[in-house]
């Protein structure tokens, strides 16, 4: 259980580590747009050269109408500044999450999605362990900064996590980075609802094309769906 979980772990660190560097480099728009919108053609990729599962057409409007929209919604803020070295390091971190995503589809056919994660979470917070020691920590011992990292932790990442391998069991895993895009939508929804922010014509329209896609997504997972019992067989786990 462990050591597939180790080289998984790997997988998870690269995607982030080039994800900050990536914004670093080329904005934060500009980032987030290639770095969430490459991992489910990322995905789809993988599964067909490794798996022999070819994206059949649905999933190719969806997965554009879906990728298309986020990049509206986004940008629509305008000051886009491209930088080439950027550009590769959101790649990079877009298809480390896709195939971070395939390795934890295979996970939870053997194994709870709850343990996976824990496993892989807990492996990635050791191995960054000792990068804490450099830093000033003092914040941490303020009941503002406690309750901070443990929202974090546990609202923002532990529970995202884990419904998301738990969906993984339903999906392939293209399909899944693809409904994922529903990130920036529904960040955009609560920042108009909370924070009385206003959206542009473009924003609109992203978001539009980004529903678009979500249905036709839902639709076509909902006729492929794979059984529990078809997939444990195909991984060579006994009911």
């Amino acid at each position: 259980m462990v050591r597939p979980c180790c080289w998984r772990r790997w997988e998870w660190q690269p995607t982030n580590s080039s994800f900050f560097s990536a914004i670093a480099k080329t904005g934060v728009a500009v980032g987030t747009i290639v770095a969430m919108g490459s991992p489910p053609i990322f995905a789809g990729l993988i599964e067909w050269v490794v798996q022999r599962d070819r994206p059949n057409p649905e999933w190719i409007y969806a997965t554009a109408l879906a990728v298309f929209g986020c990049g509206l919604l986004i940008s629509s803020g305008g000051g886009l500044s491209v930088d080439v070295a950027g550009v590769f390091l959101a790649l990079g971190a877009g298809a480390m999450f896709a195939i971070f995503s395939i390795s934890v589809k295979r996970m939870v056919a053997k194994v709870p999605a709850y343990a996976a994660i824990a496993v892989v979470s807990s492996m990635g917070a050791l191995f960054l362990a000792p990068f804490l020691w450099s830093e000033n920590l003092a914040w941490l011992t303020r009941p503002s900064g406690f309750s901070v990292i443990l929202f974090l932790g546990l609202v923002a990442t532990a529970c995202p996590y884990v419904l998301y391998t738990q969906g993984l069991k339903r999906v392939n895993s293209k399909t899944a980075t693809t409904l994922l895009l529903a990130e920036p939508l529904t960040a955009g929804m609560l920042g108009y609802v909370f924070l009385g922010e206003r959206f542009s014509d473009i924003a609109f329209l992203g978001m539009a094309l980004l529903l678009s896609g979500f249905v036709v997504t839902t639709i076509e997972a909902g006729r492929a769906r794979p059984r529990i019992s078809d997939l444990r067989k195909e991984n060579g786990v006994k009911p």
